[in-house]
């Protein structure tokens, strides 16, 4: 049996469901959402790379290095995004949460903090981790602050660690929440939520 296996984790405000090909419509809706894909500093599938992306994540899921989810919305029952465990270390019982996007217009919403506290809740409640980690490029600052501010620890940055898909190289920012830390951490994201309004209450 794999350590991570497909799982829809659920939430008052975000369900997070197993990754299929069907979600390919909804997930081009939110990818324009802000136009994501012209981020330079992230990665974003375009509207017409989007149905590749989900292949190539599902790929990796056969693979067992990923484990990718729709970020799907409870007040519209439509997909906003797509996030992921990856680099799934089942030995040493290690998950990164990674390669995680949503629309514009759910960013800020308190999405991103329910979404981040079923993961985190599952890694280290189910799959029993011992840390899960996040990573981010030095010069994506909203990402940075968005991972500190769910309480992980920075370790370190990588510096010249990939090249990206324009040629740049990028330093990429090791986050970590160690399973010590995951009651703290829990508690504070539920403070969060609770000082978050849904937008569709």
């Amino acid at each position: 049996m794999a350590f991570a296996g497909p799982v829809t984790l659920s939430g008052s405000r975000v369900v997070l469901e197993p990754l299929v090909a069907d979600h390919v419509d909804a997930l081009v809706d939110a990818a324009r959402d802000g136009e994501l894909w012209k981020l330079w500093y992230t990665s974003v599938p375009t509207p017409d790379g989007m149905a590749a992306d989900i292949e190539r994540r599902l790929h990796l899921q056969r693979a067992g290095g990923m484990l990718p989810f729709a970020v799907v919305e409870t007040g519209t029952s439509r997909a906003v995004g797509m996030t992921t465990y990856m680099n799934i270390d089942a030995i040493n019982r290690r998950v990164e949460i990674g390669s995680t996007w949503y629309a514009k217009r759910v960013q800020r919403t308190g999405l991103n903090t329910e979404a981040k506290l079923l993961l985190l809740g599952h890694a280290f409640d189910a799959l029993r981790c011992i840390a899960v980690e996040f990573r981010t490029h030095w010069m994506n600052q909203q990402s940075r602050t968005a991972i500190a501010r769910l309480g992980a620890r920075q370790d370190g940055v990588l510096r010249n660690h990939v090249v990206a898909s324009d040629g740049t190289l990028r330093d990429t920012v090791v986050f970590s929440i160690i399973a010590s830390e995951w009651p703290a951490v829990r508690r504070h994201l539920l403070h969060l939520l609770d000082r978050t309004p849904s937008p569709h209450a």
